[in-house]
């Protein structure tokens, strides 16, 4: 009995740390949602949402500070020293200029760009079940498998794929409060497109998002030149029709346990009961 548990201990440590920071890139659009579009209500989803950000990132220090001397080293090379430049420009024009006429600020549309650029990484740990195979190949026990490994990888990417449906729930919100409410279905459509193309380029050409910064030249040569063949066609269409029908059925979850949690809250403002109340999720957009 021990030997299965330390072998299950072994198998899923084994997972931390890339899981984490896979969560922990799936989960920046989701925060990035709270600013750029509404902050939500409910204090359990917006602390869960910085707690999990947080215990996502501490596994990942070494990787997030790998990943940022690679950048600085490639800076030569890739004008991310311009790109830092401009966008300082820029934002002290936004601060000091258009604030105040009442435009969207340079800042946010920064941060807009920032949330469509990491916002394939929700849906991307999907394909991370193929690591799950991998160890399933590798010999696990079938308790091992059954009890520590499938559980593990269902709530990595349930998390990773919620964090994605309520991001784009959330950009939706925002196009309803601004009267484009008629445009949510092709953002949405659009959204789950970008994201396919976004996968196939991490999963199989192995491009990362800072890519858009550090290595532009290979990313917008590879866009052009090879992803009209057949077989990158297929597998994006296939990824954008699992996209597209998870996130409807998420949703449409999502939103029934909005609706029962503002049932229960109408119900407890109604007989004055205001510690329920303040502790209902808000999760209705």
């Amino acid at each position: 009995m021990m030997g299965l548990i330390l072998e299950a201990l072994e198998a899923m440590g084994h997972n931390v740390r890339w899981m984490s920071w896979n969560l922990f890139l799936g989960l920046l659009p989701l925060a990035l949602s709270f600013w750029l579009f509404r902050k939500p209500r409910s204090r359990w989803l917006l602390w869960g949402t910085w707690v999990l950000l947080g215990a996502t990132f501490v596994p990942s220090t070494r990787h997030v500070l790998s990943y940022l001397r690679h950048i600085v080293q490639d800076v030569g090379k890739t004008y991310v020293l311009g790109a830092i430049a401009i966008t300082i420009v820029l934002m002290a024009v936004d601060i000091w200029v258009l604030r105040q006429r009442g435009v969207r600020s340079l800042r946010w549309w920064g941060g807009f760009l920032a949330f469509i650029a990491f916002l394939p990484n929700a849906p991307y740990v999907l394909t991370d079940i193929i690591h799950l195979i991998r160890q399933i190949q590798y010999g696990y026990s079938e308790w091992t498998v059954t009890l520590a490994l499938i559980p593990q990888y269902l709530a990595f990417m349930l998390a990773g794929f919620e964090a994605y449906v309520l991001s784009v729930m959330a950009l939706g919100y925002y196009l309803k409060q601004q009267g484009w409410g008629r445009f949510i279905l092709v953002t949405e459509i659009t959204i789950h497109a970008l994201s396919a193309i976004g996968i196939y380029l991490g999963r199989f050409i192995r491009f990362n998002t800072w890519d858009i910064l550090t290595n532009p030249d290979a990313l917008v040569n590879t866009v052009m030149n090879d992803l009209i063949g057949k077989r990158p066609v297929v597998v994006m269409a296939a990824t954008f029709v699992v996209i597209a029908v998870l996130y409807w059925v998420l949703k449409q979850v999502s939103l029934g346990i909005s609706h029962r949690f503002y049932y229960n809250l109408s119900s407890s403002e109604a007989i004055g009961d205001s510690a329920t109340a303040s502790d209902a999720i808000d999760l209705k957009f």
